[in-house]
């Protein structure tokens, strides 16, 4: 088949789902991120996308983006993924690349429902712990592991344990 023919199927195939297509392609799993080098992120939301298959922010970084010194301690909910919460905040560093904005993939809205996380609001500052792409190649893209609002941290991979 060729690329035109493919690019055919997939728009109809698009129109059958309801217009889901683009997001779908658009929709990252875990697998495709470096879960060995967890990165932090901060600054306000210029652009928010509440909706399926996961919320998206826009997030503009602070300038200077600094490391917390305590967020090593900072506690984390249990989920029902196997996950090493503190450890993970213990390994995490600031990204080598100089982008000021990144797209932030946050969870499915049910999920996002389920830790009872308020909607983001353009403007909103958070922080966030996540995981981007092999030596940060590609976009400037990070999938949300911790969400840091106000004095609220979410666990994102998974439920509430």
């Amino acid at each position: 088949m060729q690329r035109r023919d493919l690019m055919r199927s997939g728009a109809a195939l698009g129109l059958g789902l309801g217009g889901w297509y683009p997001a779908a392609l658009a929709h990252h799993g875990w697998s495709s991120f470096d879960q060995t080098r967890p990165l932090y992120l901060e600054g306000r939301a210029v652009a928010v996308r509440w909706r399926n298959p996961h919320a998206e922010v826009t997030l503009e970084l602070a300038q200077p983006l600094r490391l917390p010194a305590d967020l090593a301690q900072r506690p984390v909910p249990a989920q029902m993924a196997p996950v090493d919460g503190p450890a993970l905040l213990a390994r995490a560093v600031l990204p080598t690349r100089r982008d000021a904005h990144w797209q932030i993939e946050l969870a499915p809205l049910g999920r996002m429902a389920l830790w009872q996380v308020p909607q983001i609001q353009p403007g909103t500052a958070l922080a966030v712990v996540g995981f981007t792409f092999s030596e940060e190649k590609g976009d400037a893209l990070l999938r949300a592991e911790y969400l840091f609002l106000g004095d609220k941290t979410y666990g994102l991979r998974s439920s509430p344990a």
